[in-house]
């Protein structure tokens, strides 16, 4: 299994907002893609949030075909759609990460 971890800084000011919208719509839209099982939010911990919250969002997929299928066809326009309704709000990085255990 392969999972695909987006951390992302959220500005106090849209933190409730943007949750929401991640549960609603954004994580269900990229699960629709058929390239991920499972998407959940986790919250970091222990970390400085004077500005903001911080999330780990993470899709597991059951195959790194699944995963490059999601980077080729849908990553760019997913990330145009967050930047579209949230701007510099957020900011994002990303990682692949393999189960090992």
């Amino acid at each position: 299994m392969f999972i695909y971890n987006v951390t992302t800084h959220v500005d106090w000011s849209i933190a409730e907002e943007w949750l929401k919208w991640m549960k609603d719509e954004h994580i269900p839209e990229v699960t629709a893609t058929g390239c991920f099982e499972t998407g959940r939010i986790l919250r970091l911990m222990e970390v400085d949030e004077t500005d903001g919250p911080t999330y780990a969002v993470q899709y597991s997929a059951a195959s790194k075909a699944d995963y490059n299928r999601y980077i080729s066809l849908y990553a760019e326009g997913m990330r145009k759609k967050v930047f579209e309704k949230w701007g510099e709000r957020t900011i994002a990085f990303r990682s692949l990460m393999e189960l090992v255990y």
